[in-house]
């Protein structure tokens, strides 16, 4: 059943076995869990089934540590959440992602990859992302023979593509919608959770419109699922009993925000640069999803190296010195020119098709005399794991938002080991061109600036600063000293309090967030089942 507050003819009490806020990637896939499950679901949407300005402005705020992007374009207010402008890019997490790793601080989930195996299966299988397969192998099934690189020194992992578009919207959700155990409340903004005296669990939630409607929501459990920096903002302003926040008590809610930061890190004078941009290039096989290679460095170097794990692709662009081309000024307008409604999202879908169209067809010959003219030249683009950084973190502004609650406000913080990881990615990429004879690589001089910040640079692709893709604030950990929520994404303390999606990431990795924290959403489902 689909309820519009903002149409109300009078304020709603509504009693669940679970309530969920926020109706994005997370926050549907639980619903359709819970349904499935045969329990009774109460899904909160701050926005309406599209985008709307008035509420999108809610997640305005101020970036007050490293540039990053407006907060309020870093996330979509709507049905479907941000996932209605996503790439459609997956890979798992890896198996050192997990683990305890002596050369960074603060890592090691409670949980080992295996213990997300079958759901992440679930996951990729809801995705409809073809074999479970994304590994080095699969350069023999596209019938390609990869650069002969030192497996002990550059390996291959890959990325497959959702090529279904807004897969999470209400037009995909009738099964939610059409449900007699589902309701789904929108413009339901949630303004406080109510803790118990004993601060023990949750009594109810609070909501309301922008024009006054109110709603309150009574469940045996809540599952918060609104994002890295919206989840971490709802427990830090329901202060009424625990005064620092709700799962707060000893200063962790809102620390360890990490990014994927994006970066050039080398240029390479190499005889064809061309064949290497058209074999690390995105692939369409004709039965299957669309697939790209990732070069990525493996944990025994990574352990030898005390780096991080992080990614690369190779790009054939023109003098970076020269700034972004027309094509990623265009897209860039697209997608942050035009507001995100449904005539501007067909629009920008409708240009990143033509884009992945003259991918697939452009001429080798075309691309060799683009680069025989010095138009174009040979880089190595990095999608990086940050450390995770108790410093780099969501706090309470001072100002607040259009409801009467405190705004958010990054602080985002890169660290030394966050640029050492690409400097040392870059000189591992060189050794190898040089035994091979391949060409010459030069790392790009930020990487030894001395300082912990990344250059802005438009002309590096459609996401200059970070992928964003926001992560930790409410981080899993085997302690509350440590961490927000346990092992299965239950606050600390709180029975009846859970959170979904990628604010639970301990660590995140290189790979997009998307497929771990929709697999950690199936787990979560598993898990309050039981409890139910």
């Amino acid at each position: 059943m689909l309820v519009d507050l903002q149409v109300a003819s009078s304020d709603l009490l509504i009693e669940t076995a679970v309530c969920i806020v926020g109706a994005g990637a997370a926050g549907v896939a639980l619903a359709r869990d819970m349904m499935n499950a045969g329990h009774d679901v109460c899904l909160l949407e701050g926005g309406g089934l599209d985008f709307e300005d008035e509420t999108q402005a809610l997640f305005d705020g101020a970036n007050i540590g490293m540039e990053y992007y407006d907060l309020d374009h870093a996330r979509l207010r709507f049905f479907g959440g941000t996932t209605n402008i996503w790439g459609g890019r997956c890979v798992p997490l890896d198996q050192i992602d997990f683990q305890k790793r002596d050369w960074v601080p603060h890592s090691g989930w409670p949980i080992a990859k295996d213990d997300l195996k079958d759901y992440y299966r679930i996951a990729h299988d809801s995705l409809e992302l073809g074999e479970f397969d994304y590994e080095a192998g699969i350069w023999k099934k596209l019938g390609l023979e990869p650069i002969g690189f030192d497996p002990a020194a550059i390996g291959t992992r890959f990325w497959r593509f959702d090529g279904l578009a807004e897969r999470f919207n209400s037009r995909r959700s009738n099964d939610l919608i059409n449900s007699e155990s589902v309701q789904i409340v929108l413009h339901a903004n949630t303004i406080g959770i109510q803790a118990a005296d004993n601060a023990s669990s949750i009594c109810s939630i609070a909501a309301r419109t922008l024009q006054g409607r109110k709603l309150q929501v009574k469940a045996r459990h809540y599952v918060l699922a609104c994002g890295a920096i919206e989840n971490a903002r709802l427990l830090l302003v329901s202060n009424a009993v625990e005064t620092a926040g709700i799962g707060n008590a000893y200063d962790q809610l809102g620390r360890y925000f990490m990014e994927h930061p994006h970066g050039r890190i080398a240029h390479i004078e190499t005889r064809d640069p061309a064949f290497f941009w058209a074999l690390y290039r995105k692939r369409y096989p004709r039965s299957g999803v669309p697939l790209t290679p990732a070069l990525v460095l493996p944990p025994t170097l990574q352990k030898r190296l005390g780096i991080l794990n992080s990614a690369a692709t190779f790009k054939l662009q023109k003098d970076p010195s020269k700034g972004a081309t027309m094509s990623a000024r265009v897209y860039m307008n697209l997608k942050h020119g035009l507001s995100p409604s449904n005539s501007g999202r067909r629009l920008w879908q409708t240009w990143r098709g033509t884009q992945d169209w003259l991918q697939r067809h452009v001429s080798m010959p075309l691309l060799r005399f683009g680069v025989k003219a010095n138009r174009m030249g040979l880089y190595v683009m990095a999608r990086a794991e940050q450390a995770p950084n108790p410093d780099s973190r969501v706090r309470l502004s001072a100002e607040r938002d259009a409801l009467g609650c405190q705004r958010a406000d990054l602080d985002w913080r890169l660290g030394a080991q966050d640029k050492e990881t690409m400097l040392q990615f870059a000189t591992v990429l060189k050794k190898e061109f040089a035994r091979l004879g391949l060409g010459k690589v030069t790392n790009c001089e930020w990487l030894e600036d001395g300082k912990p910040e990344w250059p802005v640079d438009a002309s590096v692709g459609n996401h200059p600063i970070g992928g964003y893709h926001h992560m930790g604030t409410t981080r899993m950990s085997s302690s509350a000293r440590t961490g927000v929520v346990d092992a299965n994404c239950t606050v600390h303390g709180y029975h009846n309090l859970h959170i979904a999606g990628s604010s639970v990431f301990t660590t995140g990795g290189w790979a997009n967030p998307t497929l771990t924290l929709l697999a950690l959403t199936h787990r979560l489902g598993v898990h309050l089942d039981r409890l139910l």
